[in-house]
Order: C-alpha cells, then structure tokens, then sequence
C-alpha cells in the first residue's frame, strides 16, 4: 500500500519496516506486512511506505543497521511522517536508539496490538487485562522521551498514564499498578470461574479463529443475536456467551478474541480469564477466512495457539467461511508452469488434506447464509453426544 500523496490533516502517517531474514523470505516479508498494514489501520494511522531490509540477524544497536536507518530517516523528513512501525519486536535499546535518530514515535508489532486493544476495550474487565498487558510491556522501556508516564499525549503509541519525572519513581509506579491489576484480575477470574460453573447443565461451544475471519458473524448466525461485527482486526476483546436452541437441544456458544501471529506474550497471559472459555470448551467451532491468499498460515497458528492453551484436542468442526469471497485463477492444459495455491478450485481444495481431517470440515458463507443448515446439522449430532454422555438425566430435551 503506498499513498504518499495523502495529505489528511487528521490522520498520523506512517511507515513500515519488515526484515528478510533465514525464517522468512521475501514473498513471506510482504504478505507479513500486508498484515501489519491492516493492522496499523485498525489502529487509525494511515500506512504510506514500506521498507525491507535484509539481515542475517538483528543489528542489537538499531535492529535493521545504520545505513537502513539513515535512508529511512530521509524519508521521512521528506514526507512528513509520525510513526514508524517495525514488524518485529524491539528491544527497549533498540527502540530508544531508533527514537533518537528518527526524533519520531517508534512501536514494534507488540505495542501496536497492546494499541489496537487499548481502543478496542469496552468492558471493565477487557480494560483491566489491556492495562496489565501494557505496564508489563512498558516497565523494561520507561527510558525514553516517548513514555514519561508524566506526560499525557494522544494518538498512536503515546498511551500510558500520568507519573513522576523520576526513572525509578517511575519504575516503582509502574511495579505497583501491575501488583494492583494482577490482584484486581485475580477477583475477576474468581468471578468469571463462578459464572461458568453456574450455567447449568449444557455443553459449551466455542468459536476460536484468526481474527477477522467471522468468528462474531456466525455467532450472529447460530444465535439470531446481535454481536458487535466489523471488518477490522480484533473487532472482539470480551467474550460474549449465548444460548443457542438447535431443535430442543439447547448449549452455550461463546466467540472469543481473535487469534494472529505473533501475539504479544503479556496479552496472552492478562487475557486468561478469556481464553478459559476456549480451555474449558467441551466443543470447539474452529472459523477459517478460506478467501485469504494464506488461509493455511492462519490456520496454523491458531492451532499452535490451541496446543499453547492445552485445548487441541477437543472436538472440533473446521469451518471454512467466506465461500462467496473465494476465487481463483485457473490453469490451462498448455501453461507449464508450476501449479500454485492461486490455482486450486474449492472443489479442489476439498479433495487436498482437508478430506483426511479427523473431524467434519464445513464450508459456509455466514454473511450470505450459504450452506447453514449442514452446520446446524452437524452441531446438533456433535452436541447431543457429548450431552448424553455428560448429562444423562436431561435425555428428554430430545
């Protein structure tokens, strides 16, 4: 994405820098970015260059080397840029250094998601998992004219709360509001454990997925409810439980916060109390965006993700949405090029390693309501045998 001639007013620009490195390529580096693009557009800052650097490993001074850092830093005091962001992590040296030589509010890919959150927050318990997540993040990097918890900035990368001028004062600040949010979500968790313990006896389904793949759309769809959807990363923190009536067989379906990669380690652990809905799921409802070019990427790392949680061996139905959105290029007879991914039919890819899952793979569009009834069907089966199995005595729900 390059749009070097806008000149909104309003709105922070930035540039974005990606590495080629022996775990990534080139081809890799840009489809990363592309997230990254998204990413930062969610946060609303406006993406208007990108820059590669290649490197064998991170310079630990600057991460991308000296030279890299002087080109970039030429454009931007060529075009008028607010915020450059780095789709690795930083160091706390690194960004400080950084910071120096570009005089510009420097995030890595962590602190642009702890961002993302911070806006996306609504309820008091998903904000006291962002705040937590945030001083956890902030505590190595307090040196630094960009975090002064003294200082109260808006915009993108600039959140944080009022403090002293002091680095130490600082520090046990920070140290303090992290022991009181643990303690705070400590009495959340207590209470969320409650609540789960108290809903009776149904099975619980949950729905996990790379985020923005219309996890929320299809809990709309099952549960004729209303949850907030939108074409925006991480469009859901909290978790939002419903019950959900499939011919006299009532569960609780839950749609979770979305997973991506490289999810920052702090949010992983602040957002505990949300991913046990996924832990303590008796079904999982796994949702894939099969309209994006790597669909098989995102379904990886959620799956690394569930192995992370303890929670991949759960019964699960693969359900492939967007089917309305899919396309693809096809081969002639004569063309003897390689096949690529671009080239599968959907009949095709139904025949690859999908037909070998364990578990029912599905294909749906849940905002045209294509092929609804098969998963309706599919989860009532999947339900009712765990119910008879747990709950025997309620056998006359069906």
């Amino acid at each position: 994405m390059n749009k070097d001639n806008d000149t909104s007013p309003q709105t922070e620009r930035a540039v974005l820098i990606g590495v080629i490195n022996r775990k990534q390529d080139a081809e890799q580096v840009q489809e990363y970015l592309d997230e990254l693009a998204f990413l930062t557009e969610t946060a609303g800052v406006l993406p208007v260059h990108r820059f590669v650097q290649r490197v064998e490993k991170p310079d630990p001074s600057t991460f991308i080397g000296s030279g890299k850092v002087k080109e970039i830093e030429q454009y931007i005091k060529e075009n008028k840029i607010d915020i450059v962001v780095f789709d690795d992590e930083l160091s706390p040296a690194q960004q400080r250094n950084i910071e120096k030589a570009f005089q510009k509010k420097v995030l890595d890919r962590n602190r642009l998601i702890l961002d993302i959150f911070a806006q996306r927050a609504r309820t008091a318990h998903a904000k006291t998992q962002v705040d937590l997540a945030f001083y956890q993040y902030m505590l190595p990097r307090l040196t630094g004219m960009w975090t002064h918890l003294e200082r109260q900035r808006g915009g993108t990368g600039t959140r944080g709360g009022a403090g002293e001028k002091e680095i130490e004062t600082d520090r046990r600040i920070v140290r303090d509001k992290i022991t009181a949010l643990k303690e705070q979500l400590l009495v959340i968790d207590k209470q969320m454990a409650t609540q789960r313990k108290n809903r009776g006896d149904m099975i619980r389904v949950a729905l996990v997925g790379y985020t923005n793949v219309g996890k929320s759309t299809v809990m709309n769809l099952l549960s004729k409810s209303d949850v907030f959807a939108e074409n925006k990363l991480f469009a859901t923190l909290d978790t939002t439980v419903r019950k959900v009536v499939i011919d006299n067989l009532p569960f609780l379906l839950s749609d979770t916060v979305g997973f991506i990669r490289k999810l920052p380690h702090h949010l992983v652990e602040s957002f505990k109390s949300t991913l046990d809905e996924v832990r303590e799921a008796d079904v999982l409802i796994h949702v894939v965006d099969i309209s994006h070019p790597k669909f098989e990427d995102q379904f990886r790392v959620v799956n690394e993700t569930l192995a992370e949680l303890k929670a991949n061996d759960k019964p699960t139905i693969l359900l492939f949405n967007k089917i309305d959105a899919f396309t693809y290029i096809h081969k002639e007879e004569d063309d003897l090029t390689p096949a690529t991914h671009k080239n599968h039919s959907l009949a095709d890819l139904k025949r690859s390693w999908m037909s070998k899952m364990a578990y029912p793979c599905l294909f749906i569009s849940a905002s045209k309501k294509e092929n609804v009834d098969e998963l309706r069907k599919t989860l009532y089966e999947m339900v009712k045998k765990l119910h008879v199995k747990q709950y025997p005595h309620n056998k006359f729900l069906y």
